[in-house]
């Protein structure tokens, strides 16, 4: 009895592939490139004729209103280099490690069923010790904004 896959890979090997296709299909690699050149020509010729179409409808008359800051649609007071209330770098620094901790809880769902026990458990721990650092925060004052 013979070895089914080694037969197939030794009649595989001894046939090119462009046998079975007729002359007019046998091309080279490097035309497989052409939609990927197309592509990118694409990429590139397209924002630069948008930007330029743009450029060419623009209005070039610019008002007193048109140089001014735009602030939500009111207007501003006071310099715009004032300083900012560390509170508000407080909350966004609580924010950032709050969000950035909890995309370490994807992973551990997507390989959940082979962490089995051990890992139900690491997770809980991970979840406690966010808790404890979100309720300190909180019982600290930080994400107060007054």
């Amino acid at each position: 009895m013979t070895d089914m896959p080694a037969l197939l890979l030794r009649v595989q090997s001894q046939v090119p592939a462009t046998e079975f296709l007729p002359p007019s299909f046998a091309a080279p690699p490097i035309y497989g490139y052409i939609p990927i050149i197309i592509f990118g020509l694409i990429a590139i010729i397209l924002p630069l004729a948008l930007l330029g179409a743009s450029r060419l409808v623009q209005r070039r008359v610019f008002e007193r209103e048109k140089l001014m800051p735009y602030e939500c649609g009111i207007d501003p007071i006071g310099d715009a280099r004032d300083r900012f209330s560390v509170r508000f770098y407080i909350v966004a620094m609580l924010f950032l490690v709050f969000d950035v901790e909890t995309i370490f809880l994807f992973p551990w769902a997507v390989i959940y069923d082979r962490l089995a026990v051990f890992g139900l458990v690491e997770m809980l721990l991970f979840i406690g010790i966010l808790v404890v650092g979100y309720y300190y925060a909180w019982r600290k004052g930080a994400l107060e904004w007054a």
